[in-house]
């Protein structure tokens, strides 16, 4: 049996490796996993490719530098490496709509554009807000046991329930 090929795998495995992962993040580069401010520097490559001016002069990117960095990189092996995922396990499509939405909302597309995008800022404005995305406090700030992080992460379950009710 090939593993890489696997449809679904074990969230307990994946746990362990996800926190294996989180040790050697630390111990080779003293830094958390997270993904939100990768997002916020790309923002900030945008910005100073479309406007010519210089990011640098903002107060939040002399602090988080609009540039590629690991987390950045880290990023892009996530996309990397969910497309690969799927390729191999044959599962690869590209669809615009999920069932469950179609099911529940039909087959208009821009309903489904618009609550993605919006749903994309306020995830941004949250991560910001909060100091870090899911992952972050998730994996990284529960692993140092932050007292911030465990409840960050309780709002997180407690607000994805309440949003799968509303919806589903």
């Amino acid at each position: 049996m090939d593993i890489l090929a696997l449809k679904l795998w074990s969230p307990y495995w994946v746990g362990a490796g996800i926190g294996i992962l989180s040790w050697f993040t630390f111990l080779l580069s003293d830094k958390p996993i997270g993904c939100s401010t990768a997002f916020a520097r790309t923002s900030g490559m945008i910005e100073q490719a479309l406007t010519g001016k210089s990011v640098k002069n903002q107060l939040y990117y002399q602090k988080f530098p609009a540039e590629i960095d690991w987390e950045w990189m880290f990023v892009l092996g996530i996309i990397i490496g969910s497309f690969c995922s799927a390729n191999l396990s044959g599962e690869f499509q590209l669809k615009w709509l999920p069932s469950r939405w179609i099911a529940r909302f039909g087959l208009q597309v821009f309903p489904r554009i618009l609550v993605a995008f919006l749903g994309g800022i306020l995830m941004g404005i949250g991560a910001r807000w909060a100091n870090g995305c899911t992952s972050g406090h998730g994996i990284s700030g529960t692993l140092q046991l932050a007292v911030s992080s465990w409840i960050a992460v309780i709002f997180f379950f407690a607000s994805g329930i309440l949003a799968a009710y509303l919806i589903y």
